[in-house]
């Protein structure tokens, strides 16, 4: 028990519970400025990201790279079209917006990672590094497959049914808000492995619990793409069959993930 020196000259005593909550108060306020200064970090670098990719190559060039694969199922000589005022300039700026994005995602992962960090083991810690390369190079791959691949084979299925008496003319903003959430979907579903290798490892589930529900995974899998992928067949099974396959590869290589003691949990202060 301490004593605090009020202001008209008397004292007060403080209890153990009033030191607690300032303590507690003290983190708190600290947690907060270090998830600003990363948050503003992350705004800085994304900012001059854009900067330069919106000098050079410019947003034009970023949006025609990624209007390719629909450009390439439309008839010869005919354009996607903009039927909003400032669509022509607004779309461009967005697709330099997403790509600054992917250019700065291992700057982001590990300004996330750097702010959990002081909370986890000293030898959790170490997983910095491998964590951060792999989720970027798994994200980048999911949107990758998804450019490369899913788009080529969607766009050509909807391309073949489309009546000759009609000529397709996508409109570029609605083109626009379809690769995104297309290209996020991916991405994120790339990221299974990670997710399930961190699952084993904090000890929430074991590999034998992950191989047992495998039936339910796969349900769900289908269920998921119906849900984000367009109403054709196609595109839900380029996306639910990798899911699938990604939720196998994250449990062969859980096996070698050594789970989380329960000592560890019960002593937080152990660095090792």
């Amino acid at each position: 028990m301490t004593e605090k020196l009020n202001t008209n000259g008397t004292t007060e005593q403080e209890t153990p519970e009033t030191d607690v909550l300032e303590v507690v108060k003290e983190s708190f306020m600290s947690h907060l400025v270090e998830l600003r200064d990363r948050l503003l970090r992350t705004v800085i670098v994304l900012a001059v990201v854009f900067i330069v990719m919106f000098l050079y190559p410019g947003p034009s060039v970023i949006y025609d790279f990624l209007a390719q694969p629909m450009l390439a199922s439309l008839p010869e000589g005919t354009r996607m079209i903009a039927t909003g005022v400032i669509t022509p300039f607004m779309v461009p700026v967005k697709v330099t917006m997403l790509a600054s994005f992917m250019v700065a995602l291992p700057f982001v992962l590990y300004q996330a990672w750097a702010f959990v960090a002081p909370g986890l083991y000293r030898h959790e810690q170490r997983l910095a590094l491998p964590l951060i390369v792999s989720s970027s190079l798994l994200f980048l791959a999911g949107m990758a497959f998804c450019y490369f691949v899913v788009f080529q084979t969607v766009f050509a299925f909807i391309a073949s049914f489309a009546p000759q008496s009609i000529t397709p003319a996508p409109d570029i903003e609605a083109y626009l808000n379809f690769v995104m959430s297309m290209f996020i979907a991916f991405g994120i579903t790339f990221e299974v492995p990670i997710a399930v290798i961190l699952l084993v490892r904090f000890g929430i589930v074991t590999v034998e619990k992950l191989k047992e529900i495998r039936g339910y995974v796969v349900v769900a899998a289908f269920v998921i793409a119906a849900i984000i992928t367009p109403p054709d067949v196609v595109s839900q099974f380029m996306l639910a069959v990798p899911l699938w396959v990604l939720y196998e590869v994250g449990i062969l290589f859980a096996r070698g993930i050594k789970p989380r003691r329960a000592d560890e949990d019960e002593d937080p202060n152990k660095n090792t």
